[in-house]
C-alpha cells in the first residue's frame, strides 16, 4: 500500500489497541497532556525530519520529498519502525533520537559524578545508559589522595540506581540502566549478590563480564586471578566453577544478573583501536565503547510473507526495505541532538546503526512451522544472513554516496579488505516491547507469550486481544469459538485441549510450551548473522532447577552467544509469567469491631506530609485512614483509597506482609528522601509504615519472602506482565521497563 499524503487512511490502518499505545507514550502533548498532533501528523513530522538530512548529499538519488513519502509509507504501513526515542523526538525542539547509550565510570570521586551527571541528561532525553564499574578499585583500597578507605564498585551502583529515580525520561519512562562488573573483579562476589534481595537496584540489569580465561577456568575446574583494576596487582584468586555456580543460583533465584562474554563482544569490535567494549545498553544487545550512542529499529518480519513464491518470502520487496531502513537510520545519526559533546563526536566517528527484526513468531505461524524446530533454526539464519548481507551492501553505498565513517581507515574492516563501509555496525536485534504492540506483531525473535489476553484499554474498560494468525487459520478449520478462548485464557496455550489437532498444537506454541534449549538455539541461530548482539529471554517453567539453568548457560558459551538471559516463572512476585486468573474465590471480610486501638505515623512524601492510622485487633493491623495534607482533592481522594482497600485486604485475612510485597516498590513522579531512605510514592509509604511496625526483625526486602505466584501486576493497568527481550512488558497497555 502507498500513502502518498497525510490521508486518515493513516489512522485506519492501526489497531485501537495501537493507537491507545501511540496517544499515550508517542503523540506530542500540550501544557495541559493531551495530544497536539495525530497519528498521521506523527509520523509525518518523522519521515519528514529523517528525509531532510538527504539534502546535505548531493550524490543522493533521492529527494527530501520523495524520500519522506517512502519514510513515511515503511512506518504507516509497519514494515518499519525506529526506536522509541526517534518516534517521540524527531522533529522536536528535544530532537535526541537514539536509545542506547555507554558511559565510562572513571576510578575518580569526579569520574563517577560525571558519569551520573551525563546519565541524568541522557535519562531526560529518553535513552537508556549502560555502565562498567570494572575500573573502580575493590571495596577496602586506599584512596592515596585523601588516605581514605574506597568504598567499591556496588556502593556507586546504589547512588546511580537512587539518581535514575529522580529523573523521568522525556516525561514519558523511567530510566534504564545495565550495571556490569569483569568477572575478575575482586569485588565480583558482592557484585552477583547484590540483587538478591528484591527491590534492590530496581533501575539495573545487571550483568557479569565472563572472560574467556575464566570460562577455560571453569570447564578445567580450576582457579582464576582476582586483579585490582587501579593498580594492575593479583588481589587473589577463586575457584571458577564456584564464582559460576553462584551466578547460576541468583538468575535461578530472581534472573540478575545475566551474563555477557567480553572477550567474544570484543573480537567483534570493528574499531579496537579506540579500546575495549566494557559495557553493553540495558538490555544487553547493542555493545558499545565509551561514550557511544546508536540507533535501533525493526523491520516486522510478519509482513513479507507471501503466497506467491515456493519460498514464502518476498525476500525482493525486503531487500527494498532493507536498504531504505539503512538510509533512514544513518540519516538519524546525522539528524539526533546528542546530549553530551562527547558522545555527537563519537557517534559521527563510527556511525553504528542496529537494524533488527520483529513479528518472527507470527512469520513462523503463518509459514506453518514450530518455532521449537530446526527448521525454524534454519529459516532464522537464512533470513537473518540475507538482512546483514543486504544491510552491508547498502551502507557500501551510502559510503559512496557521502563517505565511509571516519574511523573506517584504522577498522578491521579495512584489515581485511571489506567495504568501504558508512556505518561500523548495521545489524542489532533489540527489544521491540511497544512497537510491536504498535506494529501488531509479536516481539522481536521472541515466541508468542500468549496466544489472546485481556488488554487494557481505557477507564478500566478491558478487550480481547486474539493473535491474529491463530484467528485466522483456526476459524478456517471451524475451531475458533468462545470455548476454545476461555479455555486458552487459562495459561496462554492450546497444549492442554484434547480437542485440537497435533498438527496445530505443533505449530501455534507459546514461549512457556518452548524447551528451554531451543530459546536458546534461536538466540544463536540469529546472532550468527548479527554484528552487535541479540536481545533474547530464554523463559523456564517454575520447576526448573538450578542445574537447568546451569546447562543453559554452557551452552551458551558453546554456541556463540554475546550474552544470556534466563527468566524462570515466579521467581519474583513483582515479575510473574503466569496467567491463570483466580475463580470463584469468596472471602469472609470480619465486621469491625465498636472500639478499636492503634498509632497513627506521620511520613513525608513528594506530595505532602502522609498521616497514616492504623488500628489493631488482637494485635494485628486491622485497618488503614490514608490523608494527606496540602494537597490537592485527587491526591487526598487516592490516599483514602489506598486506606480503604489496604483495610478491606487486612479485614479478609490477606497477610501484612503480602500487603506490603504488593505496594512496596510502587514508583511515583515525586520521590522524596527521609530519614529511612528513599520513599517513591504514597503507596510505597504505607508499605513502609506496616512493615516498619510489623515486620521489624524481617529486612525490608527479605529475601526469604516465597515469591507470590498469583497473577503479575503492571504498575499502569493491573494486568499480567511478560518478561522478554530482558524487559517487563506489558500486553495489556504497553508498560515497558528495562
Amino acid at each position: 500500500m502507498i500513502l502518498n499524503k497525510k490521508k486518515n487512511i493513516a489512522t485506519m490502518l492501526f489497531s485501537e489497541n495501537a493507537k491507545i499505545v501511540l496517544e499515550k507514550r508517542y503523540l506530542r502533548k500540550g501544557p495541559d497532556g493531551k495530544p497536539i498532533e495525530t497519528i498521521e501528523e506523527m509520523f509525518w513530522r518523522v519521515a519528514k525530519s529523517v528525509a531532510e538530512i538527504e539534502a546535505r548529499y548531493k550524490k543522493s538519488p533521492y529527494s527530501p520529498d520523495d524520500l519522506a513519502v517512502k519514510f513515511y509509507n515503511l512506518m504507516v504501513c509497519k514494515d518499519f519502525l525506529p526506536n522509541s526515542p526517534t518516534l517521540m523526538n524527531a522533529g522536536t525542539k528535544l530532537g535526541q533520537l537514539a536509545a542506547c547509550f555507554v558511559l565510562p565510570v572513571e576510578d575518580s570521586m569526579e569520574g563517577i559524578f560525571d558519569a551520573i551527571k551525563y546519565a541524568a541528561l541522557i535519562h531526560k532525553s529518553g535513552g537508556g545508559t549502560g555502565f562498567s564499574f570494572s575500573r573502580l578499585r575493590p571495596k577496602n583500597s586506599r584512596v592515596g589522595s585523601t588516605g581514605g578507605i574506597a568504598s567499591g564498585p556496588v556502593s556507586f551502583l546504589k547512588i546511580f540506581n537512587t539518581a535514575t529515580e529522580q529523573v523521568k525520561q522525556g516525561g514519558t519512562r523511567r530510566g534504564a540502566n545495565m550495571g556490569i562488573l569483569r568477572v575478575d573483579h575482586p569485588d565480583i562476589l558482592e557484585f552477583i549478590r547484590a540483587k538478591e534481595k528484591e527491590g534492590e537496584l530496581n533501575n539495573f540489569n545487571l550483568s557479569v563480564a565472563l572472560t574467556e580465561e575464566f570460562m577455560e577456568a571453569v570447564l578445567s575446574d580450576k582457579t582464576y586471578s582476582l586483579i585490582a583494576p587501579h593498580t594492575g596487582e593479583k588481589k587473589g584468586e577463586l575457584r571458577a566453577r564456584d564464582v559460576f555456580d553462584l551466578l547460576v543460583k541468583k538468575a535461578w533465584q530472581s534472573g540478575d544478573p545475566g551474563i555477557i562474554f567480553l572477550d567474544r563482544i570484543n573480537k567483534d569490535n570493528p574499531t579496537p583501536s579506540q579500546g575495549e567494549i566494557e559495557s553493553t545498553n540495558p538490555c544487553g544487545e547493542q555493545p558499545l565503547l565509551p561514550y557511544e550512542a546508536c540507533n535501533l529499529g525493526s523491520i516486522n518480519l510478519s509482513n513479507f510473507y507471501t503466497e506467491d513464491t515456493d519460498e514464502k518470502i518476498d525476500f525482493k520487496r525486503l531487500k527494498e526495505v532493507v536498504h531504505l531502513c539503512v538510509r533512514f537510520l544513518d540519516n538519524v545519526i546525522d539528524l539526533s541532538k546528542y546530549p553530551i559533546d562527547k558522545i555527537d563526536k563519537k557517534v559521527r566517528l563510527n556511525r553504528k546503526i542496529g537494524l533488527g527484526i520483529m513479528g518472527w513468531a507470527d512469520l513462523l505461524f503463518k509459514m506453518g512451522i514450530p518455532y521449537n524446530s530446526e527448521e525454524a533454526i534454519k529459516l532464522a539464519e537464512k533470513i537473518m544472513s540475507f538482512i546483514e548481507k543486504e544491510s552491508k551492501a547498502a551502507s557500501i553505498k551510502l559510503a559512496e554516496e557521502r563517505g565511509p565513517f571516519p574511523a573506517y581507515e584504522e577498522s578491521i574492516y579495512k584489515l581485511r579488505g571489506e567495504g568501504p563501509y558508512r556505518n561500523a555496525t548495521t545489524t542489532t536485534i533489540a527489544p521491540t516491547g511497544t512497537l510491536s504492540i504498535i506494529a501488531e506483531c509479536s516481539s522481536g525473535i521472541e515466541p508468542v507469550f500468549s496466544l489472546c489476553f485481556y488488554r487494557h484499554v481505557m477507564d478500566g474498560e478491558k478487550l480481547l486481544e486474539v493473535n491474529r494468525v491463530f484467528k485466522e487459520t483456526f476459524e478456517k478449520f471451524g475451531l475458533y469459538s468462545e470455548e476454545l478462548i476461555e479455555d486458552i485464557l487459562e495459561n496462554g496455550s492450546i497444549q492442554h485441549l484434547d480437542y485440537i489437532p497435533d498438527e496445530l498444537k505443533r505449530i501455534f506454541v507459546v514461549a512457556h510450551d518452548i524447551e528451554p534449549m531451543y530459546h536458546l538455539k534461536m538466540q544463536a541461530a540469529f546472532q550468527k548473522y548479527t554484528d552487535n548482539a541479540v536481545s533474547k529471554t530464554v523463559n523456564l517453567p517454575n520447576s526448573a532447577t538450578i542445574e537447568d539453568v546451569k546447562e543453559i548457560y554452557l551452552e551458551a558459551y558453546k554456541l556463540g552467544v554475546k550474552g544470556v538471559t534466563v527468566f524462570r516463572d515466579g521467581c519474583k512476585s513483582s515479575q510473574v509469567l503466569n496467567l491463570k486468573r483466580d475463580k470463584g474465590k469468596e472471602s469472609k471480610v470480619r465486621q469491625r469491631p465498636d472500639v478499636v486501638y492503634g498509632f497513627t505515623q506521620k511520613v513525608k512524601t513528594g506530595l505532602g506530609t502522609l498521616y497514616l492510622t492504623v488500628n489493631e485487633v488482637d494485635g494485628k493491623p486491622f485497618e488503614v485512614f490514608a490523608t494527606i495534607g496540602k494537597s490537592g482533592r485527587s491526591i487526598t481522594a487516592k490516599a483514602e483509597a489506598i486506606g480503604r482497600l489496604v483495610s478491606l485486604a487486612l479485614r479478609s485475612g490477606v497477610e501484612v506482609e503480602e500487603i506490603v510485597r504488593q505496594l512496596k516498590g510502587i514508583g511515583g513522579e515525586h520521590p522524596v528522601f527521609q530519614k529511612k531512605g528513599l520513599l517513591l510514592s504514597i503507596p510505597d509509604a504505607v508499605a513502609w509504615v506496616l512493615e516498619n511496625h510489623y515486620m521489624k526483625k524481617k529486612d525490608r526486602n527479605n529475601s526469604q519472602m516465597e515469591p507470590s505466584l498469583k497473577r503479575p501486576v503492571c504498575p499502569e493497568c493491573g494486568e499480567e506482565i511478560t518478561f522478554q527481550e530482558g524487559c517487563m512488558l506489558c500486553p495489556a497497555c504497553g508498560y515497558t521497563r528495562c
